[in-house]
């Protein structure tokens, strides 16, 4: 192994917590020298009361057919540990979602469960603890809603439950961490199994306090997952709200961090409800905030107000235009694996349509376009010498990450800084303030040499219709973008994702500069 791979790989584990290492190695001489036992005795299942709930898009699409991530394959004989598509396609073939799309009959979701149960000793992917947690949640409430009593399919429910608390994903903690507490919280009311609920709590309770700032976000700072967490949070407070049985003392708990992350969903979405898909976000995978203000809104969970800033994102408005500023951290520090390079990124609407967007992401596959998307490069904020300002790598991984120092925050004026380029003795910083009628930026690069490329990066949502005249850059012929005179402007193409395998593309507007440049935007 070369120096600088091992750089690489101190700097990623200097950050991580040492149950994450511990647990690393403890599960690879687990799977070698411990024999798994899956026929347990288990209490016979009442089957839980849940009162309605989030239903799924379409993902079973006919007879033993299904489409994930815009990818559709049909199956003579279902397989269910199928690599053609990649490892997150399988996952989602293991999570059983479409148990809960509207069209589904139990005849249709029984079949499919039986099928399942007829390979159980040759799955692969299927028992790994993130697909249990989310497949178990998804067979109680199918098998609950159509009072379904198998015993073998009981069997492989508990098991999988088994499997799943031997399997805690303490390597990763994170929101796969969280998804097992959530798992086995359904498995511990369904089969009113002590050490399940035990274990449920201890994983809700303490993870649940560290996970959910005190702004309400969820700390992977990605949007997508927010939606998603606080999807599983209100589906626990249905459950427990509606389940006499251990006198839903998780209530309180549930319900308070539910408040706080639906105001900052709230805080973070566009007039006209668009959704920053800023780090690992993207669409059609999280359900949409309509329907979880709505889900909301039937649980009588009410919305807390609150104010953006321990998450790091600012939202600044000038008229019509808005934009969301990151002047937030690579975050959580131990699992930065939903991170991107962006920091200091900005993000632009007009009257609800989006115009400067996030690049989005396309894929979780350990390539050259995952680690585009991750880049620097991608993202509406200045790059040095074309580099990615903190280190990404490998898919998840994050090595050497800049460090955001927040100057000003004020209501119409935020100001910060980074360091992601130390190594080269340079420091970014950037201005962003609303003054009569426009929004001006300021970018500064501190201790750059003449010989640095220095470049800032807006990319255009494909929607946006655009003219570049001299020093001004016209927007749907509403916003305009002034730069100085004899800014060298440079328009190229990229490609923007809609979604997990579909890139459409657009066009995105480079500015080179020296050491500082201000530009404006205004609503014509």
């Amino acid at each position: 192994m070369g120096a600088d791979r091992l750089k690489l790989y101190f700097h990623t584990l200097t950050h991580i917590k040492p149950i994450q290492l511990y647990y690393q190695v403890y599960y690879k001489l687990a799977a070698r020298f411990i024999k798994f036992n899956p026929n347990k005795s288990f209490n016979t299942s009442r089957g839980i009361n849940f009162e309605g709930g989030i239903e799924f898009s379409d993902s079973l699409v006919g007879p033993n057919s299904f489409r994930f991530l815009n990818l559709e394959k049909r199956f003579e004989t279902i397989n269910w540990n199928i690599n053609e598509y990649g490892k997150l396609w399988t996952y989602n073939l293991n999570y059983f979602d479409f148990l809960q799309q509207e069209n589904i009959s139990k005849e249709q979701g029984l079949t499919l469960i039986n099928d399942f149960c007829e390979f159980k000793d040759n799955h692969l992917d299927a028992y790994e603890p993130y697909p249990i947690s989310l497949r178990g949640i998804n067979w109680v409430k199918f098998l609950s809603k159509h009072k379904i009593d198998d015993f073998r399919i009981n069997q492989q429910l508990y098991s999988d439950y088994l499997r799943l608390i031997e399997n805690l994903e303490y390597h990763l903690l994170g929101n796969h961490f969280l998804e097992n507490g959530f798992g086995l919280l359904f498995g511990a009311y369904y089969f009113q199994d002590e050490r399940l609920y035990k274990k449920a709590k201890e994983i809700l309770t303490t993870q649940l306090e560290e996970q959910i700032l005190a702004d309400g976000a969820h700390y992977e700072l990605a949007p997508m997952y927010h939606c998603i967490i606080l999807h599983r949070i209100l589906d626990c407070y249905n459950l427990v709200k509606n389940n006499d049985w251990h006198g839903a003392e998780l209530a309180p708990l549930l319900y308070e961090k539910a408040t706080l992350m639906l105001g900052w969903l709230e805080e973070m979405l566009f007039e006209g409800g668009g959704l920053p898909m800023v780090n690992d976000s993207t669409f059609d995978i999280a359900p949409t905030p309509h329907n979880l203000f709505g889900y909301a809104q039937r649980l009588n969970v009410g919305i807390r107000s609150v104010r953006l800033k321990e998450s790091g994102y600012r939202k600044l408005k000038s008229g019509n235009l808005e934009i969301l500023f990151d002047v937030g951290q690579i975050a959580p520090s131990y699992q930065p694996g939903h991170s991107h390079a962006d920091s200091l990124q900005i993000v632009v609407y007009s009257d609800g349509i989006p115009l400067i967007v996030d690049t989005g992401i396309s894929t979780y596959e350990k390539n050259e376009r995952r680690q585009l998307e991750r880049s620097t490069l991608s993202h509406n904020t200045v790059t040095v010498n074309e580099q990615n300002s903190s280190q990404v790598w490998s898919g998840f991984r994050v090595a050497k990450r800049a460090k955001v120092s927040l100057l000003e925050d004020e209501v119409d004026k935020i100001s910060a800084s980074h360091n992601g380029y130390k190594s080269a003795g340079i420091i970014c910083i950037r201005k962003v303030e609303v003054l009569d009628g426009l929004i001006r930026i300021t970018d500064i690069v501190q201790g750059s040499r003449n010989s640095d490329l220095i470049q800032g990066h807006l990319h255009l949502h494909p929607n946006v219709q655009f003219q570049l005249k001299n020093n001004i850059f016209l927007l749907n012929n509403k916003i305009e973008i002034q730069f100085p005179e004899k800014t060298h402007l440079e328009i190229i193409e990229f490609n923007y994702s809609q979604g997990f395998n579909d890139l459409v593309p657009s066009k995105k507007l480079i500015y080179t500069f020296k050491e500082e440049i201000i530009f404006s935007l205004k609503h014509l």
